[in-house]
C-alpha cells in the first residue's frame, strides 16, 4: 500500500505540489514550524510546515513539506521569491533569512515567550507561596495576557481599526514589558529557568514588536503549531519513514488534506475526485490551466466534495 501511494503522488501528485506552492509563495503572511521525525539509516530529519491564513485574498494553504535538514539554507533556498511576513518561533535562521533578505519580514511568538515563563509558575507548590523567582515569571504571563485581552477585544474589527488599537493601546505595553524585563540583571538571577526565560525575552524583543505595525500579523504562531502536531500525533503511530519518497509522498497527502478541509472540503471525496481528474492525463503532463482548476480553493470543483453549510436558526 506505501508504494502504492509513493507511485500516484510520483506520477500523479507531483505538480499539485508544486501548485499549491506557486500559490502559497504568493501570500503576504506565511506561518512557519518543523518537527523532527525517524527514517532509518539517516541523521535525524525533518518535516516543515508552512501556512498561507487566507488573508490578503488568497485562499488558505497547508504546505507540508520534507527538506531533510533543520537549517537556515534549507528554508531559505525554499523561500526564494517569498515577498511578505514570516510569523516564526525564536529558531535563529529565520532571523539570518531577514537579515539576508530585504523582501522578507520576521515575526515573533509570543506564546513561546509566555511558556517559558507560565513553566516556572506551574512549578509553584498549591498552597504555598510563590519563590521571587516565581512571581516575576507570574507578572510576567500577567503582562503578556494583557497583549492578548487587548488585541483580542479588536479581534473582528477592520486592519485600521486593530492598527489603531495595537498604536495606540498595546504598544505602550509591550515597550513597559521590555523596559521591565531588562531591569533584571542576568547574573544577579539564581532561577536557571527565569534567567532562560527572560533572555530569551530580551533576544527577540525586535521580533516581537513586528505585529504592532501590522494589524494582519498574529501575536504568535500557534497556526504553524497546530498544523506540526497533526503530523506529530501521525508518527506516533507510524514511527518511522524509511525513505526519500516516502517522506516526500507523505508531505504531499498531508497537504492535501488539510488545505482540503482549510477550503471547505470532504478530504477523501476530494482526493477521490483529483486522482480521478488527473488520470485523463499523461503522467505529469496536466495543462496549467487545468491543474489551477483541480486546486481546493477553486470554485470549479464539484458540489459533492464540500462540507455542507450548517444552516444558521
Amino acid at each position: 500500500m506505501a508504494g502504492w501511494l509513493i507511485s500516484v503522488y510520483r506520477y500523479y501528485l507531483k505538480p499539485v505540489h508544486l501548485t499549491m506552492k506557486k500559490q502559497l509563495i504568493k501570500s503576504k503572511l506565511l506561518h512557519c514550524d518543523e518537527t523532527p521525525f525517524v527514517m532509518p539509516k539517516k541523521s535525524k530529519q525533518y518535516m516543515w510546515v508552512l501556512h498561507s491564513p487566507g488573508k490578503g485574498g488568497g485562499p488558505p494553504i497547508y504546505l507540508y513539506e520534507y527538506l531533510g535538514a533543520r537549517n537556515g539554507e534549507v528554508i531559505q533556498d525554499y523561500l526564494e521569491g517569498y515577498k511578505g511576513i514570516l510569523v516564526t518561533d525564536g529558531y535563529q535562521p529565520y532571523h539570518t533569512i531577514m537579515k539576508n533578505s530585504n523582501d522578507i519580514t520576521v515575526a515573533g511568538c509570543y506564546s513561546h515567550v509566555r511558556r517559558k515563563f507560565a513553566e516556572i509558575v506551574k512549578a509553584a507548590k498549591k498552597g504555598e507561596k510563590l519563590t521571587p523567582a516565581q512571581e516575576i515569571a507570574a507578572e510576567a504571563v500577567k503582562r503578556i495576557d494583557q497583549f492578548y485581552h487587548l488585541d483580542n477585544k479588536f479581534k473582528e474589527s477592520s486592519d485600521e481599526e486593530r492598527l489603531k488599537n495595537r498604536q495606540e493601546n498595546i504598544r505602550p505595553l509591550v515597550e513597559d514589558f521590555f523596559a521591565w524585563v531588562k531591569t533584571f540583571d542576568s547574573k544577579t538571577i539564581s532561577s536557571t529557568k527565569l534567567r532562560a526565560a527572560l533572555n530569551y525575552a530580551k533576544n527577540q524583543e525586535y521580533y516581537l514588536k513586528t505585529f504592532l505595525d501590522h494589524p494582519e500579523v498574529p501575536l504568535d504562531n500557534n497556526d504553524a503549531e497546530r498544523s506540526i502536531r497533526k503530523f506529530c500525533v501521525g508518527k506516533h503511530n507510524w514511527h518511522i519513514i524509511d525513505s526519500v519518497n516516502g517522506a516526500s509522498a507523505s508531505a504531499l497527502y498531508y497537504s492535501i488534506a488539510e488545505t482540503a478541509k482549510a477550503n471547505g472540503l470532504k478530504p477523501y471525496e476530494y482526493m477521490r475526485y483529483l486522482i480521478s481528474e488527473l488520470i485523463k492525463y499523461p503522467r505529469e503532463k496536466v495543462p496549467g490551466d487545468e491543474l489551477e482548476k483541480l486546486m481546493p480553493w477553486s470554485e470549479s470543483i464539484p458540489d459533492i466534495c464540500r462540507k455542507k453549510k450548517n444552516k444558521k436558526k
